[in-house]
């Protein structure tokens, strides 16, 4: 499990251990991890040519520190100063090793050293960047993505903001980033994430002063261990019943695709309600599946019925009867999973007795929103939500007081008082009709194994990104391409588990 805090936990980490160490000591073991990033991403050290992006603070340091001493090695190493300030010791290593230090001159546009060069460090502006870069930071930067070699960023790509990940303008691509002491969250939730690209954590010695992490992006061993595995004693109600309440004759398919996802995640059983076009077509697609004829626009008894958890909303429907039967999953003590149409009506809802509903339940609760429903629930605008995926989750959360998956190109999950969870195994080929379905099923298999809602939506999610991957070995997929492939990327887990 990869743990990340934000830049006030790590400034005052920071802080206390400087005060025992001598002066220098955190920078210069940032910079070694640093130079020992740049020495495998180059063709050879000696001879090379590596161009440092150098700001005013710190994070500057690094980098001076850091190409003193490639220059040490044989390497041909240049500094660009951004701005009238350097850090003092960094320039003067540098010097001393070898290399050779310039400002760069405001409205300076071809960046030739950098189009010349094997490697470019970005040490323009470190964590406590906010708002956006300004000049001729922001110039640097795009001459830099633009450059074809390859970009290490010192700590993050300047440009994302360490916390939240969000971009402002102009941002560093980078194709590595080295990150001192723990992770940043920004660094695993884009769209930062995709600006980051391979991160690797350098070790100054920061660990005894850290609290518990705000995220957490977990590996497959921390998913193996998580997932439930049948024992000798299982049977299919030991393994979970699932409600699941989902498709409407206009969308027969969801409920397809909805009770697939949780067949082939591994519930003991599925018990569908609906109506009879609908229920037919799911039997007819998966004949192990229980139909109950609960259509909420005609039947009276709209529980859940004796199952360990239920999912509502794919293509259900969004009729004032839609919302009597997700008022009464919500009035019932088993944990209930809302997708979709379910959240429409949450949102219509208004923040009133569904909502309250929502709020005071104590069994487990899981909202599975788009960008667009949880922009719709929080009454924010959808831009703000995708800039700033953590924040607008967590906010959720706390409202609502349940677990929130926000779907989108890094899933992020929120839990009142527990840290953020972003999945690792997003992909583009979820982006796709259908895969949301499949996604609410597979989790909703997992609530039905018992597992709380949290834990749930971090190993559902990171099963559906690994059988986006698995399905057609990267080639673009459908919905129920998926179906085939969780299977596939449960018994991945499994061989890891025995490793």
């Amino acid at each position: 499990m990869f743990s990340a805090h934000t830049v006030s936990v790590v400034r005052e980490a920071e802080y206390a251990l400087m005060a025992r160490v001598p002066d220098g000591a955190l920078m210069r073991r940032a910079a070694a991890g640093l130079a020992a990033e740049c020495v495998r991403l180059l063709p050879r050290v000696y001879g090379s040519r590596v161009v440092l992006l150098v700001g005013g603070g710190d994070n500057g340091g690094d980098a001076l520190y850091a190409g003193a001493l490639l220059a040490a090695r044989g390497a041909a190493v240049r500094a660009l100063l951004a701005g009238g300030s350097a850090h003092e010791g960094g320039v003067g290593a540098l010097r001393s090793a070898g290399g050779r230090v310039r400002k760069f001159a405001d409205g300076e546009a071809d960046g030739a050293e950098m189009f010349d060069a094997d490697l470019i460090v970005d040490g323009l502006v470190g964590i406590g960047g906010r708002g956006g870069l300004r000049e001729p930071h922001a110039a640097l930067a795009v001459l830099a993505s633009n450059a074809p070699v390859p970009v290490v960023a010192v700590d993050v790509p300047s440009g994302v903001d360490a916390d939240t990940g969000e971009v402002v303008g102009a941002a560093v691509r980078a194709d590595a980033t080295v990150t001192f002491g723990t992770h940043k969250p920004g660094l695993f939730v884009d769209p930062g994430a995709e600006r980051a690209g391979r991160v690797r954590l350098a070790d100054i010695g920061l660990g005894p002063e850290l609290p518990g992490p705000g995220l957490v992006c977990p590996q497959a061993v921390d998913i193996a261990s998580l997932l439930p595995t049948p024992g000798a004693e299982s049977d299919k109600y030991r393994r979970g019943v699932l409600a699941v309440r989902a498709g409407s004759d206009p969308y027969r398919g969801a409920a397809v695709l909805c009770v697939g996802g949780a067949l082939r995640t591994g519930v003991g059983m599925v018990r569908f309600g609906g109506g009879k076009g609908v229920a037919d077509q799911v039997i007819g697609r998966w004949p192990e599946a229980v139909a109950d004829f609960r259509d909420p626009q005609s039947s009276t008894d709209l529980s859940p019925g004796r199952v360990a958890a239920a999912v509502i909303g794919p293509g259900r429907g969004t009729h004032p009867a839609n919302a009597d039967e997700l008022r009464a999953l919500l009035d019932s003590d088993v944990p209930v999973l809302v997708d979709a149409d379910g959240l429409t009506l949450l949102t219509g809802d208004g923040g009133g007795p569904l909502a309250g509903l929502l709020r005071e339940r104590t069994a487990h609760t899981l909202l599975t929103p788009h960008a667009g429903e949880l922009a719709r629930l929080l009454d924010a605008d959808r831009a703000d939500v995708e800039a700033r995926r953590l924040e607008h989750a967590a906010r959720a959360a706390d409202r609502f007081r349940c677990t929130v998956l926000l779907k989108g190109s890094t899933t992020v999950v929120a839990h009142p008082g527990a840290p953020a969870v972003a999945n690792p195994t997003g992909t583009p080929l979820l982006a796709t009709a259908g895969s949301g379905d499949v996604l609410a099923g597979s989790v909703g298999a997992l609530l039905a194994s018992g597992l709380p809602a949290r834990e749930a939506a971090m190993c559902g999610a990171y099963l559906h990104g690994r059988a986006a991957s698995l399905a057609r070995g990267g080639a673009p997929i459908s919905a129920s391409d998926l179906l085939d492939a969780l299977p596939l990327a449960v018994a991945e887990l499994s061989r890891s588990r025995r490793v």
